[in-house]
């Protein structure tokens, strides 16, 4: 069985209330099952029921060699959408292409504005997915094209942007929610979890994890995380 969230999980046993629990089907190790819960469902809401993208229409991701943005990378690309993937640093430009990024961006700030105005021929995306923080909010609604739709994943970085609803351009869309609000109820949970299983099972998902560390470790995954020097996902074993 795996959970997407529950309060003590840094343990080697724990109760979990069994409407929170699914499945995990033969052939699905472990240790990929918990890595994909809580980053696999947060993406999979993302693209079929915040941005539901269709075939030939364009993305950007932040983060697009991080846990959550390489999962919305790979499942914007089983939809058949075009992907521009931004990530901090040179190093992590590979990992984005690998999950399947047509464009990949370098930038820590702000500053892509221009360049993917360039790469859409000035139309802007139709969706962004960002968790960026204040310091990427706003040009990433400028990146938008007309009701285009911003997916805000944050305050991952930084502190929440200050948002009055007449200073959103061209008419786009804002969606925020928290984990309680993509799976807020069995039926969703077990029908989210139970497409991302079908996928990895059928080898078109792909769930990196890229370190993995002992519980007693878990504030030196917290740093790393916090780094911005590390990609895919970042697992506790208690086994170790």
């Amino acid at each position: 069985m795996a959970w997407p969230y529950v309060q003590g999980s840094y343990a080697e046993r724990i109760a979990v209330p069994a409407a929170g629990v699914v499945p995990v089907p033969d052939g699905i190790p472990s240790d990929v099952a918990a890595a994909t819960m809580m980053q696999g469902l947060t993406a999979h809401h993302f693209v079929t029921e915040s941005a539901a993208l269709a075939e030939g229409e364009t993305a950007l991701v932040h983060s697009a060699a991080g846990g959550v943005g390489r999962l919305v990378t790979q499942l914007l690309k089983l939809r058949g959408a075009r992907v521009i993937g931004l990530v901090s640093r040179e190093e992590k430009v590979q990992a984005a292409k690998a999950a399947g990024a047509d464009d990949v961006l370098v930038s820590s700030g702000g500053d892509f504005v221009d360049r993917v105005m360039e790469l859409t021929g000035g139309e802007g995306v139709h969706a962004v997915f960002d968790g960026g923080g204040a310091a990427t909010f706003w040009s990433s609604a400028a990146v938008l094209r007309r009701v285009g739709t911003l997916v805000y994943d944050g305050p991952l970085i930084g502190d929440l942007p200050t948002v009055r609803l007449f200073d959103l351009p061209k008419g786009v869309k804002l969606t925020y929610a928290v984990f309680a609000d993509h799976i807020h109820n069995r039926a969703l949970l077990l029908q989210h979890a139970g497409d991302l299983f079908d996928k990895i099972r059928e080898g078109r998902l792909r769930i990196e994890i890229s370190e993995r560390y002992p519980l007693g470790a878990a504030a030196q995954a917290h740093a790393d995380i916090e780094s911005r020097r590390t990609s895919g996902k970042l697992l506790l074993d208690p086994s170790r």
